[in-house]
């Protein structure tokens, strides 16, 4: 069929050559493109057959590997790109250890010489069939840096082809490599004997439909991979046990003391896996009307055995809501990992597995394991069903499932309530009864966005952020503008949005674009002008009381109409004929660049409470009353549907005198100095 599908391009394209204008050529030669793309199945783009061994003594992995690719792009691949992400441990010069110097980040300069790492391709042929003949094309492989042309760093390695692979054509692979697992860094890598391998293949970059390859140098950001079907077959030490993406389809024992177990799995971009002989093994069913049974399997370290409950419960719960408010989880089952300790390799996302994380003494109050669990489990839809390019817009799954993550929390949990911990972290302590205030309810990872707000805009691709750029915008503002939009459009019409999204955009690689089309459809409003501010500038949002006047009225001075005669006041006050009454004025300032609608509250002395609204375009309105008491207080967005807001201190007003600001002053220092006492008292109370 792909055969007939390529003749069917030639001959179009030949005849399409033949006739008419270059520009009827173009359109005429895309729509037949198109027409081939549309029947290739988006699921199954890039498909891989291994065979993998770890040898636990020298920490490498020899590989065999089959993989078939499918261009689902407009224009031909002249040649195929790869990641080698562990070459980023091959030296102290790759392009991710400069960047981790860049951003100050330890953990590696202390490398033995034999904790380095490498992924080395040994051979590589073309599998032959109707469309490729059989070649051996290890000799044309070379390494490239589209990045940074760093010549030391390998972690792209490029194939060209005698023949490019045109749109809906497959081409087949067969590669032979091996790896070794460097010390745990950036949640992969082995400590003693526990292995978490991530990013540990030669894994196939994305041809964008643009035609380009979307296969960058790995420079400490995330991933991006098309869907395919995965059918690896593990071999580790027997007694083992093995965590991985997919269903565990066969076991069989080896002589050589080895176990070999085999993993399945379809719709997913990525494989990951886990071993070590220390897990204890737990399963649970996860079910909710509505929704299809998964199966939870929980890889336990003994030391967190008491965690048990505390991982499936908050599993179960990201998949009730996430599926209840999005969609249902399609895989039917996940696989809960509890690392080890300092593995480094806690809190990650991969197809149907993640990571946790907790401590050894950890109480309920400190949301741990559940806020990670919540949050890791949610990744399964906003990363692994939803596979947006992580490299260039890391927040529409960061982003997307900070928010969602706290709508969990606060649908399931508690307010977190305060908690230390003494003995350099080892021994915590929650204050039980004392909450943590929070502007969006429940533990709150968004509060990095109030004090480091000043950053590059959202719509800068996401390796590019400078320092302290990339958390602030792939998880806390893109979270904050979702919860903004909420606010705004309201949760029915935002969760048809969500949902909507969702669905239609499921197992494919949504853009910024994509969503904003969304928005815009389902509710029937155009939000580009929000979408240009939050997303596309680094304006701030910024609205709060500028000044509040309230003044008595003067008595009339003048002439005045009563009952058809003229009379003349001396505005002494004796006869006037109005009663006593207040002038108030409020005028409320927009303080930042970005304009966003806001609502004004107003309460007066005798209880009386005005709910103005106003569209903030200009820089300041004031709002003007004559009545008989006086304005006590003036709160602008006072349900602080306006999250993006950078100052909530200026929101609101109160008439409330200062008085002995000197002695507030001090009274203040010594609070903050007998609360730390009262502390350190109730640890040892």
């Amino acid at each position: 069929m792909k055969l007939r599908y390529h003749l069917l391009l030639l001959l179009l394209v030949a005849g399409i050559l033949l006739s008419g204008s270059a520009l009827a050529r173009q359109d005429s030669l895309l729509t037949a493109v198109d027409s081939i793309l549309q029947r290739i199945d988006h699921t199954r783009i890039a498909n891989y057959t291994m065979e993998v061994r770890l040898d636990v003594a020298t920490k490498t992995i020899s590989g065999q590997m089959e993989l078939s690719w499918t261009n689902a792009a407009r224009l031909p691949a002249a040649d195929l790109r790869f990641h080698l992400y562990y070459n980023a441990w091959r030296n102290d010069k790759s392009a991710f250890l400069n960047s981790v110097r860049y951003h100050d980040r330890s953990g590696w300069n202390d490398y033995r010489d034999d904790e380095w790492a490498y992924c080395e391709v040994s051979s590589m042929k073309i599998l032959g069939d109707t469309l490729f003949p059989e070649v051996e094309v290890s000799s044309a492989l070379e390494y490239i840096q589209p990045n940074d042309g760093n010549e030391f760093d390998r972690t792209v390695l490029r194939l060209p082809l005698r023949r490019p692979v045109f749109p809906g054509e497959t081409i087949r692979l067969a590669l032979t490599w091996e790896t070794k697992v460097p010390r745990t860094f950036a949640r992969t890598g082995a400590i003693g004997d526990y292995f978490f391998l991530a990013q540990w293949f030669p894994k196939i970059g994305v041809f964008e439909p643009e035609g380009l390859w979307n296969c960058q140098q790995y420079i400490q950001t995330e991933y991006y991979a098309d869907f395919g079907t995965y059918d690896v077959k593990l071999t580790v030490p027997r007694g083992w046990v093995v965590g991985a993406t997919g269903r565990e389809i066969a076991r069989s024992d080896n002589p050589d003391s080895s176990t070999t177990h085999q993993y399945y799995q379809e719709r997913v971009h990525d494989f990951t896996w886990v071993t070590t002989p220390h897990f204890q093994e737990f399963h649970q069913t996860f079910e909710s009307p509505g929704l299809p049974p998964v199966d939870m399997r929980l890889l336990l370290m003994p030391d967190h055995l008491d965690k048990k409950e505390r991982y499936l419960e908050s599993t179960a719960a990201a998949l009730k809501y996430y599926g209840s408010w999005f969609g249902p989880y399609p895989y039917g089952h996940v696989t809960v990992i509890d690392p080890a300790y300092q593995s480094g390799s806690g809190g990650m996302e991969y197809p149907t597995l993640f990571t946790g994380g907790t401590r050894w003494l950890s109480p309920p109050g400190t949301y741990s394991p559940e806020s990670v669990t919540i949050h890791e489990a949610g990744h399964q839809f906003w990363y692994g069903i939803i596979a947006n390019n992580e490299f260039d817009h890391a927040w529409m799954d960061e982003g997307f499932n900070s928010y969602a993550q706290q709508r969990v929390l606060r649908e399931c949990y508690p307010p977190r309530e305060l908690s230390k911990r003494y003995l350099e972290g080892f021994l915590p302590y929650v204050f039980s009864g004392v909450e943590i205030l929070s502007r969006t309810g429940g533990a709150d990872p968004y509060g990095g966005f109030y004090s480091d707000f000043k950053r590059d805009p959202m719509a800068v691709p996401s390796w590019r952020y400078g320092p302290g750029g990339y958390r602030l915008n792939s998880y806390n503002k893109p979270a904050l503008m979702l919860q903004t939009l909420e606010n705004y459009l309201g949760w029915e019409t935002f969760q048809k949005v969500l949902s909507t999204y969702f669905q239609r955009w499921q197992f494919r690689h949504p853009r910024p674009a994509d969503f904003f089309a969304v928005v815009n459809e389902v509710s029937g409003r155009d939000m580009k002008w929000f979408f240009d501010q939050a997303y596309g500038s680094a304006d701030l949002f910024d609205y709060g009381v500028g000044e509040v006047k309230s003044k008595a009225s003067q008595p009339l001075k003048g002439y005045w109409q009563s009952n058809g005669e003229r009379q003349f006041f001396d505005g002494s006050g004796n006869g006037t004929p109005e009663t006593s009454s207040f002038l108030n004025e409020a005028y409320i300032r927009r303080w930042g660049e970005a304009i966003f609608p806001v609502e004004v509250q107003l309460i007066f002395a005798n209880g009386d409470t005005l709910l103005e609204s106003w569209d903030g375009r200009e820089r300041w309105k004031v709002f003007r009353y004559i009545r008989p008491d006086r304005l006590v207080k003036v709160t602008v967005d006072p349900d602080h549907k306006l999250m993006l807001d950078v100052n909530y201190a200026n929101n609101s007003w109160v008439n409330k005198p200062q008085r002995n600001a000197a002695a507030f002053k001090w009274a203040s220092k010594w609070m903050v100095w007998l609360q730390n006492l009262l502390e350190f008292m109730a640890f040892f109370s």
